[in-house]
């Protein structure tokens, strides 16, 4: 397991002076590079043999969003490699063992020379300690998409959207996705499904739909060829 500690800033806040989702989800992200990093098989490594870890899909489970000034825990590790597919947890706790939140992530292992998904390389794999899955309750990766969905809004994918992938970060389409559902939902669980990467001048356009305690985000092309699906469960 690799840990880093940290303290909530303004800049990661909302109007409720709490962590904002996306934010909870950079400090899983960043914690996932920290510790690739630590092990020497961080961006840069990969990329001299033109790899590169891909995100599949995001379980998050949300107990609190913690608050301005609060000193946190985030900690990750893999548990699983299997084919071109990687699995990895990851929580967010105070330093007094509450858990605030936690989560599960599928990622695939690709070509960046060929675009496409290979099977992990040794080098990699050996790199990294398997730890035991985390106890919680796993959904499945695939999400359904909803007949019934609204079209909301339609915009073009900027430089400021984008990562050193050079395609739009896993974490902008959670906050697209916010922007489509009612501000003051008390998020309990997000799940992300990614199918497509989008780049600086795509077009992309949003829809919704809400049933019961589920709210589905399709983020998707003028095509409706999808980008990801986000399900907000509350």
């Amino acid at each position: 397991m690799f840990t880093f500690d940290s303290k909530v800033r303004y800049s990661e806040i909302d109007e409720s002076k709490k962590l904002t989702v996306q934010n909870l989800l950079n400090y899983f992200q960043d914690c996932s590079v920290f510790h690739s990093n630590s092990l020497g098989r961080g961006m840069e490594a990969l990329e001299g043999y033109h790899y590169a870890w891909v995100l599949s899909s995001w379980q998050v489970c949300i107990n609190r969003l913690p608050k301005i000034g609060e000193d946190i825990q985030t900690s990750t590790w893999p548990y699983e490699f299997k084919g071109f597919y990687g699995g990895r947890n990851f929580q967010m706790t105070k330093k007094d063992g509450e858990m605030l939140a936690y989560a599960n992530s599928l990622w695939t292992f690709l070509d960046m020379e060929k675009g496409l998904p290979v099977k992990v390389i040794p080098e990699e794999a050996n790199a990294y300690l398997l730890e035991p899955k985390m106890d919680m309750e796993y959904a499945p990766r695939k999400i359904p998409v909803p007949k019934d969905l609204e079209v909301l809004e339609t915009f073009t994918i900027k430089r400021h959207h984008l990562d050193t992938n050079h395609h739009v970060n896993n974490a902008r389409y959670i906050q697209f996705a916010l922007d489509c559902v009612p501000k003051d939902l008390q998020i309990k669980q997000l799940r992300a499904e990614y199918k497509k990467q989008a780049v600086l001048d795509n077009t992309m356009v949003s829809k919704v739909s809400h049933c019961d305690d589920k709210y589905t985000v399709v983020l998707c092309d003028e095509n409706d060829k999808i980008y990801a699906t986000v399900e907000f469960s509350v």
